[in-house]
């Protein structure tokens, strides 16, 4: 019997959270086919191919160029299944590189780019006959990237929690400032009841980048988890201040309200809610408390 665990397939919300896309972005990436609105879901493979032109089109590349790159990646993999997932993508002066198996190319002509800084390779060599240091075959962000991959399938298995920390704990061990990393370490912590270790975690998550909503988030679950609903309140609002459509923020935020009394408050983030994510099973409960309110409006 086998016993290989399936693979995880991400929903549409799941993928634009992860990514935080923008609703620009989100358009973007339909217009390049990477977006869809069917309900099959999308596999990690494709969730690595719609990072990496969000990646391209946030450091400048066109909605054309990114066209031009997925099409020249298909022509240098053609047996890949999703090929922005199996080559390098990087904007390099006004232009998008394609790398793979430590290569460079043109993705339009396919043609290989040798225009490498030999100064920088001959420093680097000297470096390394003078210390003895072995420098790695994968620069430091790849692998960053690697140990993300891996913790990031292995997260969604308590059994193996331990090792996804581990994991991701050699993420942000190599790239300090990979936000997305200290955001997931810190749920994981969370899950696991470190409630103090994923309060740092989540504030090097947002010390790493501003715009990390999710971190925000978090802080405000993990204030509510611990009873300071003036602290949940502080970062959910933060959260919506990143992400003013960020559907979670509006429930979360709505419950607090509702506990503290401010019924009117809330309701306008209920029905925020319901406007964002009508199809979730979490819109019967806004609904619940929408007509709790209405009907106590009513009677008074």
């Amino acid at each position: 019997m086998s016993t290989e665990t399936p693979e995880r397939i991400f929903t549409l919300r799941e993928l634009t959270r992860l990514l935080r896309l923008t609703p620009k972005r989100q358009i973007q990436l339909r217009r390049l086919g990477l977006l869809r609105d069917d309900a099959v879901g999308y596999r990690f493979r494709e969730l690595v191919a719609a990072r990496a032109a969000t990646g391209l089109l946030e450091d400048g590349a066109t909605v054309r160029q990114v066209r031009e790159a997925l099409d020249g990646a298909r022509r240098l993999a053609p047996d890949a299944e999703e090929p922005l997932s199996e080559v390098r993508l990087h904007v390099e002066r006004n232009r998008v590189v394609v790398e793979r198996d430590r290569r460079r190319f043109d993705p339009r002509t396919g043609q290989a780019l040798l225009d490498f800084d030999m100064r920088a390779l001959e420093r680097e060599t000297k470096e390394s006959l003078q210390t003895g240091a072995v420098r790695p075959l994968i620069p430091p962000a790849e692998a960053a990237d690697v140990w993300f991959a891996r913790a990031s399938e292995w997260d969604g298995d308590p059994a193996r929690w331990e090792s996804a920390v581990e994991a991701y704990g050699r993420v942000v061990a190599i790239d300090p400032g990979y936000a997305a990393a200290w955001n997931n370490l810190g749920l994981l912590e969370h899950r696991i009841g470190h409630y103090d270790r994923a309060g740092e975690c989540y504030r090097k998550a947002l010390d790493a980048d501003e715009g990390c909503c999710q971190a925000a988030f978090n802080l405000g679950s993990l204030h509510e988890d611990l009873g300071d609903v003036t602290s949940a309140l502080v970062w959910y609002r933060r959260a919506l201040e990143v992400q003013p459509d960020y559907a979670d923020a509006h429930f979360n935020l709505a419950g607090v309200l509702t506990r503290v009394g401010q019924k009117e408050t809330a309701a306008r983030h209920w029905r925020r809610y319901l406007e964002l994510d009508p199809g979730s099973p979490w819109a019967l409960i806004a609904q619940s408390h929408l007509h709790g309110i209405d009907t106590s409006e009513g009677d008074s």
